[in-house]
């Protein structure tokens, strides 16, 4: 796994600038190549969803990327940059949540619980396949600043619902004050450590190398996730609020831990994709019916867009600007992790809940992935025109 990992690399790293100007992309290209080397089709990758260290290797996973995410973003940065992406998440979120659940229902016969917890998991947009639009400048600054926020936000804001629903679905006996305690813990932990780590740097006769300074918030993830592991408080809500109070109260910490993270994040990332990419065997596919892939693709066609899109009525955006907000929601990385939640929860539907979730990521991740370049290269074009000054016009002629 790790040789066909690492050649996959090797190729994404030689076809990335070819993929930054085409269709071409490098996420779907460790989606492929995991899917071929599967069990059921190369039988080169012998791995199985219920391995038990796919489970502790997503845990991790998971962990790492909202602590890193978590940092993208603080209190004062929210404050400044909340309108547009405000709506987007206390309006947009909550929009597509209950579209996809009615789709659930409708379409797919899921009882309520069931409808909303895949609802739940296909919630949160991926801000690795979004860095590909909001990482182009042809994109208007605005519509590049929302959905950087809200890749950035909606995994965490969506975390608890998941595990809530999980908790719901795995059985009748869940201690709904214990789980609440759970989550309090963990929300708790990931505010109080980074602010003890914080103070600890600002003692006048202690002084750091920069070396080391890159390191704090490495010790900050490792206390975290052992207080958690001994405590029982979530990991996952402690590690995206602990990023979120580095970033708060220790930017410092966080610029000297910037491009490591990105690295870590990027590599897990796509760890995570190849892995998932070999999970989805022919017979997982085969087990969803017709209507599970026009579920699919009416989450990504209909219940984002029209949610999208409700929240930003009034905003003053272009509508070519509010349907590029509206579209590129992409499903990735959160959502597959969740999906390895809810494979575990012990719902009797558990394998086939996880793989509708499978088929929306799938199409997801090839869809969005295919038209950034599309979508910047309209609005470069829009750019284009809009500096050319009109013409003058024609001068009329001397009178004799």
């Amino acid at each position: 796994m790790i040789l066909a990992f690492g050649i996959t690399l090797v190729a994404a790293v030689l076809i990335s600038g070819l993929a930054h100007r085409t269709v071409l992309s490098t996420a779907v290209l460790f989606l492929a190549v995991g899917f071929a080397l599967g069990p059921e089709l190369g039988g080169i990758l012998d791995i199985h969803a219920d391995d038990p260290w796919i489970a502790t290797t997503m845990q991790l996973a998971l962990f790492v990327v909202l602590f890193t995410d978590g940092q993208r973003i603080g209190v004062r940065d929210l404050v400044h940059a909340w309108r547009l992406p405000g709506r987007a998440l206390l309006l947009g979120m909550p929009l597509t949540f209950a579209i996809s659940t009615g789709l659930g229902m409708a379409l797919l016969g899921l009882p309520p619980a069931q409808a909303m917890l895949v609802a739940a998991v296909l919630a949160p947009t991926d801000p690795v396949f979004a860095s590909a639009i909001v990482g182009r400048e042809e994109i208007p600054r605005r519509v590049r600043g929302l959905l950087s926020v809200e890749s950035g936000l909606n995994d965490g804001l969506a975390l608890p619902i998941v595990l809530i629903l999980t908790a719901v679905v795995g059985g009748p006996d869940v201690d709904y004050g214990v789980l609440g305690i759970e989550l309090v813990g963990g929300v708790g932990i990931g505010i109080v450590i980074p602010i003890a780590v914080a103070l600890l740097l600002r003692i006048r006769f202690l002084t750091t190398t920069p070396l080391y300074a890159a390191l704090s918030p490495v010790a900050v993830a490792l206390i975290v996730y052992g207080s958690c592991t001994l405590t029982g408080a979530n990991l996952y809500l402690a590690a995206f609020s602990a990023g979120i109070t580095i970033a708060s109260v220790a930017p410092e910490i966080r610029r000297a831990f910037a491009e490591f993270g990105e690295y870590v994040s990027e590599i897990v990332k796509l760890f995570a994709i190849f892995v998932f990419g070999a999970l989805i065997a022919p017979s997982a596919l085969a087990d969803v019916p017709l209507l599970g892939y026009i579920f699919a693709g009416l989450t990504l066609l209909v219940a984002r867009p029209v949610a999208v899109e409700l929240a930003l009525l009034g905003s003053g955006l272009p509508w070519e600007e509010r349907l590029t907000a509206a579209w590129f929601g992409p499903k990735g990385f959160a959502s597959v992790l969740y999906g390895f939640l809810v494979l575990g929860s012990g719902s009797p539907d558990a394998v086939h809940l996880f793989h509708l979730v499978v088929v929306a990521i799938a199409i997801s991740i090839i869809a969005h992935s295919s038209t950034d370049v599309p979508i910047a290269r309209y609005f470069a074009r829009r750019e284009r025109a809009d500096a050319v000054p009109d013409a003058p016009p024609p001068a009329r002629p001397e009178p004799d």
